[in-house]
């Protein structure tokens, strides 16, 4: 158990940086989708620039991950297309319900309780694709 404080104590970090910088807050993800604000989008620009910054920093340093073996990201081929789809399902979920898939557990612990059933149905479709994943085209 002592070995998983650190992630423990960043996903609380991470819970306190997406709280203050509202990108849990429906307005700012209406706002966003509406395109009526760059707020959303310049959080999600930073991520991306400091996740690629991070990833180059790790290949050259030769980062180890958690289990001991140097940190890599695989190359996938697969074509764009499952990518436009994927995204477009993820996108309108996060627009209908407000929140995508980290922040719905964040949004538990701000009291906003009503996010469980979303929490819920996303479980369910995880499950869901789970049993039919074979049968889909990947």
């Amino acid at each position: 158990m002592g070995k998983y404080i650190k992630f423990f104590l960043v996903g609380i970090f991470f819970g306190i940086v997406l709280v203050k910088s509202e990108a849990v807050s429906w307005y700012r993800i209406f706002e966003m989708f509406k395109f009526q604000s760059f707020h959303m989008y310049g959080i999600i620009g930073t991520a991306i620039i400091t996740g690629v910054a991070l990833l180059s920093i790790s290949k050259v340093l030769k980062v180890k991950t958690t289990e001991g073996s140097v940190l890599k990201v695989p190359l996938k081929d697969r074509g764009f297309t499952r990518y436009i789809i994927g995204g477009t399902i993820f996108g309108l979920g996060w627009a209908l319900c407000g929140a995508c898939p980290g922040p719905m557990y964040i949004l538990v612990g701000t009291g906003a309780f009503s996010i469980l059933i979303v929490i819920a149905a996303a479980l369910a479709g995880t499950y869901i694709y789970g049993l039919l994943k074979n049968k889909l085209p990947h």
